[in-house]
C-alpha cells in the first residue's frame, strides 16, 4: 500500500515543476532588431493614469498569463520614395523634388511609446503610406518657405529644414528619420537651368578677369623693376658724391679739432690759476658748508615727507605736458616748413621751365637767323616795332592843351609856337634813332634820315629865295 505522505510529496513536486514550466513559457526575450510591446494590465504612470503599453528593447520580461499579451515592432529601416511634383516655392514657381526617405521605428522612450500606440498591428505597406503622407505635407510646407536658389545651391540648409520638420512629425507616430536623399530638382519654367547657365557664365568671366589681372600684374612688375634699377643707379651716384663730401668734412673737422685743442689748453692754464685761488676760499668755508648741509638734509627730509613729493609729481607732470606741447609745436613747424619748401620748390621748377622754354625759343630764333645773334635781335625788334610805335603815340596821346595863346611878330625867325611844337616832337625818340640803336635801318619807302649837313643853317641867299 502506498504511503500517503509520499503521494503528497509527489503531487507537490509535480505542481512546482508545472509552475516552473509555465513561468519559463511566459518569460519572453526581446531581440535587438525588434521592440517588444507588452499590453494589457501593465501598471500606471507617475501621475496615476493607467499605461496603455510597456515597451522593451534589448531585454526580457515576464508576461503574465490572461492579464497580459505581447507583440513585436520590427526595427528594420523602411525606404519610402517621395516623388513630389509641382510644389509651389516662395517665388510662386512650381518645382519637382524627387527624393527618398529612410525611416524606422524609434527606440527613444517617449517616441517608442507612440509607436506602440499608433503602429502596433499595422503592416509594412500601411506604415509606409502613413509616413509618405506626413512627408509629402511637410516637404510642400518647407518648399513654400524657401527660394529656388536656396533649395538648389544650399542643399545642406534645405536638407536640415526637411530633417527637422519631418522628424518632428514622424515622432508623433513613433518613427524616426534615418536618411534623406534628394536626387534632383527641376522646374517647369526652366528657372533652375537659367541659374546654371548664369553660374557658368560668371565662372568664365571670373577666369577671364583673373587672366587680365595676372597680365596687368606682370606689366606692373616689369615697370617696378625698371624703376628700381634707376633708383639703384641714382643711389650709387649719390653715395659716390657723399663719400667725397664726407672726406672734405673730415678734413674740416680735423682742422677744427686742432684749433679747439689749442683753445682748450689756453683755457686750462687760465682755469688752473683761478682754481688755486678758489681752493683757499673753499677750505675756509668747508666746515660751515658741512654744517649747513646736515641741517638742509634734515629739513629736506621733513619737507619731502609732506610737500616735496607732491611738488615733484606736479613738476614731472608739467614737464611731460610741456614736452608734449613742444613736440606738437615742433611737428607743426616742421610740417609748415615742409609745405613751404615744397611750394617754393614747385615755383622754382615752374620758373626754370619758363626760362628753359624761353631759352629754347631764343635758340630757334637765332637758328632761323642763320646763327647770327645780331640778325636774330633785328628780327625780334622788327616783330615788336608795332608795339614801339604804339608806345610813342601813347606818350603824347593824353596830353591835354586847353588853349595856346601866341604873341608873335611876323619876322622870318622861328616863332615861339613853332619852337614849342618842335621841342615837343623832339622829346620823342625818332624812328631812325631807334633803328640805329638796334643796328637796323628803315626801308627806303618809310623815308631816309637827313644827312648831318642838312641841319646846318642854309646860306642867306637860299633862305631869301
Amino acid at each position: 500500500m502506498l504511503n500517503p505522505t509520499l503521494i503528497l510529496v509527489c503531487v507537490v513536486v509535480l505542481l512546482v515543476f508545472s509552475m516552473f514550466l509555465v513561468i519559463l513559457s511566459r518569460y519572453r526575450k526581446c531581440p535587438s532588431d525588434k521592440v517588444m510591446v507588452i499590453y494589457g494590465k501593465v501598471g500606471s504612470n507617475a501621475d496615476g493614469s493607467s499605461r496603455s503599453a510597456k515597451c522593451i528593447h534589448g531585454g526580457a520580461s515576464f508576461i503574465w498569463p490572461v492579464i497580459q499579451a505581447h507583440e513585436f515592432l520590427d526595427l528594420t529601416p523602411i525606404s519610402i520614395s517621395v516623388d513630389l511634383t509641382k510644389a509651389l516655392s516662395r517665388q510662386n514657381i512650381r518645382i519637382d523634388v524627387p527624393s527618398r526617405f529612410t525611416v524606422g521605428i524609434s527606440t527613444e522612450m517617449g517616441v517608442m511609446q507612440n509607436a506602440a500606440e499608433r503602429l502596433l498591428g499595422l503592416k509594412l505597406g500601411e506604415i509606409q503610406e502613413l509616413a509618405r503622407d506626413i512627408i509629402f505635407g511637410q516637404l510642400r510646407l518647407i518648399i513654400a518657405t524657401m527660394d529656388i536658389e536656396e533649395i538648389n545651391t544650399d542643399r545642406d540648409k534645405f536638407l536640415e529644414a526637411v530633417s527637422t520638420n519631418v522628424e518632428t512629425e514622424l515622432k508623433k507616430i513613433g518613427l524616426r528619420l534615418i536618411n534623406v536623399n534628394v536626387t534632383d530638382i527641376t522646374d517647369e519654367s526652366g528657372y533652375i537651368v537659367a541659374l546654371g547657365r548664369e553660374a557658368a557664365a560668371k565662372a568664365i568671366n571670373d577666369a577671364k578677369r583673373s587672366v587680365a589681372e595676372k597680365e596687368r600684374d606682370g606689366s606692373i612688375g616689369e615697370a617696378n623693376a625698371k624703376r628700381d634699377q634707376r633708383i639703384e643707379v641714382a643711389n650709387a651716384n649719390s653715395l659716390a658724391i657723399g663719400g667725397e663730401n664726407t672726406a672734405q668734412v673730415q678734413i674740416a673737422q680735423s682742422n677744427a679739432a686742432r684749433r679747439e685743442k689749442e683753445a682748450e689748453a689756453l683755457r686750462l692754464a687760465t682755469a688752473a690759476e683761478k682754481v688755486q685761488t678758489a681752493k683757499s676760499l673753499e677750505e675756509a668755508y668747508a666746515a660751515e658748508r658741512n654744517a649747513e648741509t646736515a641741517r638742509a638734509l634734515r629739513e629736506k627730509a621733513t619737507l619731502e615727507a609732506d610737500v616735496l613729493i607732491k611738488a615733484e609729481i606736479r613738476k614731472k607732470q608739467i614737464e611731460i605736458e610741456a614736452e608734449a606741447e613742444a613736440e606738437k609745436i615742433r611737428r607743426q613747424a616742421k610740417g609748415e616748413a615742409d609745405a613751404i619748401f615744397m611750394q617754393m620748390e614747385a615755383q622754382a621748377r615752374g620758373t626754370q621751365e619758363v626760362l628753359t622754354k624761353q631759352a629754347l625759343g631764343l635758340a630757334e630764333i637765332v637758328g632761323a637767323a642763320g646763327g647770327d645773334a645780331s640778325d636774330a635781335l633785328r628780327l625780334m625788334l622788327a616783330d615788336k616795332m608795332e608795339e614801339l610805335m604804339k608806345v610813342q603815340v601813347e606818350a603824347i596821346k593824353n596830353i591835354k592843351i586847353d588853349k595856346v595863346t601866341v604873341w608873335d611878330g611876323a619876322s622870318g625867325e622861328k616863332t615861339a609856337t613853332a619852337g614849342f611844337l618842335s621841342g615837343l616832337a623832339k622829346s620823342l625818340p625818332p624812328l631812325h634813332d631807334l633803328f640805329d640803336m638796334a643796328g637796323m635801318r628803315l626801308p627806303s619807302f618809310l623815308g631816309q634820315e637827313k644827312p648831318a649837313e642838312d641841319n646846318v643853317a642854309a646860306p642867306p641867299e637860299i633862305l631869301e629865295s
